[in-house]
């Protein structure tokens, strides 16, 4: 019964490893930009500057604040967990010098944006890219 137990566990654990989706960055297929640097979507979600290498304006978009694939991207990002995420957030906007990326209501929301934005730039999970979508990071396993 013990081993039952153990084996249990076991197999639990790794299914929730497996069911972590791995975020890929895009942006709008309509967006000049081709390729992003991990430092550049640092600094575009970040909110130390708010443009693509080109010039043209960058519109960060989150994912909801439950959804698992945002905790994801960020620990991959920066290697901080939301509540880092979160205390970095509330310095910089009691500060007044930046705002936070927008936040989607859902992902599907989030896919929406990104749709209506030529500058949006977000994180999806790689079976939601599609033609309407370029993927410009990928993090490197």
């Amino acid at each position: 019964m013990r081993l039952k137990l153990l084996f249990s566990s076991l197999l639990l654990s790794l299914l929730s490893q497996c069911a972590c989706a791995e975020p890929v960055v895009v942006v709008n297929a309509r967006n000049g930009v081709s390729q992003l640097s991990q430092d550049e979507v640092i600094n575009i979600f970040l909110g130390r500057y708010r443009r693509f290498p080109g010039g043209a304006a960058a519109i960060p978009i989150d994912q909801p604040e439950n959804n698992p694939l945002r905790a994801e991207f960020y620990r991959k990002l920066v290697n901080k967990d939301l509540n880092q995420i979160n205390a970095y957030w509330s310095r910089l906007i009691f500060s007044g010098k930046t705002s936070p990326p927008k936040q989607a209501a859902n992902s599907a929301a989030a896919i929406q944006l990104m749709l209506s934005n030529p500058g949006g730039i977000s994180y999806l999970e790689r079976d939601q890219v599609d033609s309407r979508f370029r993927i410009v990071m990928e993090f490197q396993p």
